[in-house]
């Protein structure tokens, strides 16, 4: 086995567990969670209740003492954007951190300013809702969909035109999320496979998971994939040969019916996911053992695996996580309608 960063240090650097703030405000599950490029000082959040907030979360109040009143501004909230007609299921933020893409069960894929809160592209042509929307290419001039009818799409951002300049149709159900790494698309499917398109040569490179996937990540190295699945499995692969080098469980660890999105942290040295069941499970990515396990709901890290419950809905889903990449901070987004941020106690 050849995992990434082999040169990871042998004491894991303290990992955060203390939750710092509560981001309140929508009516629905948070589908969505994004921090801004840059410092990454905020957060954007999309929802089933249609729309997208920015938040920044350092002035919002700390989770004990979130506002209960149902007509107060919540704490924090900077901006909302309201132009989807469904639920938004992603979220993704460009370099330059001027624009984000969001898309949802209106089938359009929306790009937006952020300080004018206005939306200065709207792409159309999927037949299903779409799952994921992601930057790439050089200065984010393309943006990638997946979505429920089968098919990548891909947008020129600077192009004039509202059709796509591609569309890739390889997979035979859902694609549920996308990811761009250099000149290569990568895909994953409820049909149990991710599909990398080099869009230099034109080839297509299939990678069998046999489980409905989820959730995409690419390590930094770009070597290295984290894959999702509905068998309550977690898959870091190697994107050359498809070797599976490490595949992390949990006892407590549930997701079967729901889609949840995984991710990397701390420099690609643990895996973070949310469960059907509330709860947010963090590995160490080349030992593989959980090392935390959070209850998402009650804003406390659990000890054991014999106090958690198994209860499963969508009230109880965290489908949502991200890590922040220049500080020791991560959220999670949960049925409940909030997005906790967890950071270092101070």
């Amino acid at each position: 086995m050849n995992p990434p960063n082999t040169d990871y240090q042998v004491t894991m650097p303290a990992f955060p567990t203390t939750p710092i703030a509560k981001l309140t405000g929508h009516n629905g599950i948070v589908h969505a969670v994004a921090y801004s490029s840059g410092s990454a000082s905020y957060i954007l959040t999309g929802s089933s209740d249609r729309t997208i907030r920015l938040y920044n979360p350092h002035k919002a109040p700390p989770s004990s003492i979130a506002p209960t009143t149902s007509n107060a501004r919540p704490a924090g909230l900077v901006n909302k954007y309201t132009a989807h007609g469904y639920e938004v299921l992603s979220i993704d933020v460009n370099s330059d951190n001027d624009k984000f893409v969001s898309t949802g069960g209106d089938k359009t894929v929306f790009v937006w300013d952020v300080q004018t809160a206005q939306t200065i592209r709207r792409f159309t042509g999927h037949a299903g809702r779409v799952n994921r929307g992601v930057f790439g290419g050089d200065s984010d001039s393309i943006i990638a969909t997946g979505s429920f009818d089968g098919t990548v799409k891909i947008w020129d951002i600077k192009s004039n035109s509202y059709k796509p300049i591609m569309t890739l149709d390889d997979a035979k159900d859902s694609v549920t999320d996308v990811a761009v790494h250099d000149a290569e698309i990568l895909a994953t499917s409820v049909d149990g496979r991710v599909r990398s398109y080099d869009l230099r040569t034109g080839m297509c490179h299939v990678d069998v998971i046999g489980h409905p996937c989820t959730s995409l990540a690419v390590t930094t190295k770009g070597t290295e994939m984290l894959v999702s699945s509905l068998d309550s499995t977690i898959r870091l692969m190697d994107r050359d040969n498809g070797q599976l080098l490490k595949a992390y469980q949990d006892d407590a660890f549930v997701n079967k019916d729901l889609r949840v999105r995984s991710t990397l942290g701390l420099n690609d040295s643990v895996v973070l996911s949310g469960s059907d069941n509330g709860m947010v499970f963090v590995w160490d990515i080349l030992g593989g053992e959980c090392l935390h396990r959070f209850k998402h709901s009650e804003m406390r890290e659990v000890q054991g695996k014999g106090t958690l419950s198994a209860q499963t809905g969508k009230k109880d889903v965290v489908s949502a996580v991200a890590f922040c990449k220049t500080r020791r901070e991560w959220a999670s987004a949960g049925g409940d309608g909030n997005v906790l941020v967890w950071g270092m106690e101070s």
